[in-house]
């Protein structure tokens, strides 16, 4: 691809998240998503990994996640429509790792992520959040593992790059990067992104337009 190529892209997708963006609605169930009419991008991620901080610096938006934040909301997916006319949708899904969550609560989330990732046509990619200071975890390993076995496209996005030095952040980039690669789903490009300073938001905001697309 072309450089020009490259930055119309950028450009797009810059535009696309300048523009309008809504919370649509909470699904604590498949049956209560909305109807299928456009590509959808889950967001996966453990608890405190950044995802609302993410999505809100992807849409330039101080505070959208938090409206699917509120109680009672923690183990539904929420949707963003992204553009108007609609172009895409952002589906933020529940925080995974239950160390200290009761069995019922984990069987209930794993059968709400296992229902979407395997019976949602319309989803294009799945980004999974991994928090810089710590690299994989035993729950991130078993949510790609769930992608690998629902034959989802996913994509590995570090958060929080900027509290961890530069060495630092290249060696668990690289170990990442390293395990990824033994699983079949996994795309091989790995972002690293930092909601503080916007590091990587636009490169990220691009590949999502790309991924909607495809």
């Amino acid at each position: 691809m072309s450089e020009v190529m490259d930055n119309e892209i950028a450009e797009r997708a810059r535009k696309l998240f300048a523009g309008p963006i809504e919370f649509l609605k909470s699904a604590p169930a498949l049956q209560f998503l909305p109807d299928p009419v456009a590509p959808e991008i889950a967001f996966a991620g453990r608890s405190n990994v950044g995802k609302s901080s993410l999505l809100n610096a992807l849409t330039n938006r101080k505070a959208l996640a938090r409206t699917s934040n509120t109680p009672g909301r923690t183990q539904e997916l929420n949707i963003f429509d992204v553009g108007e006319p609609l172009q895409l949708r952002l589906v933020d899904m529940p925080g995974y790792g239950f160390a200290e969550a009761p069995k019922d609560l984990a069987r209930r989330w794993r059968h709400l992520v296992n229902d979407y990732l395997r019976g949602r046509a319309v989803l294009k990619r799945t980004l999974v959040l991994i928090d810089s200071r710590h690299g994989l975890k035993p729950p991130d390993r078993d949510i790609m593992d769930m992608l690998d076995s629902a034959a989802v496209n996913y994509q590995i996005v570090l958060t929080k790059a900027d509290k961890v030095k530069s060495a630092e952040l290249a060696a668990t980039l690289e170990r990442v990067g390293e395990e990824a690669r033994k699983h079949a789903a996994a795309h091989p490009d790995i972002f690293t992104t930092s909601s503080e300073t916007g590091s990587g938001i636009g490169e990220l905001r691009t590949a999502i337009l790309e991924a909607a697309a495809s």
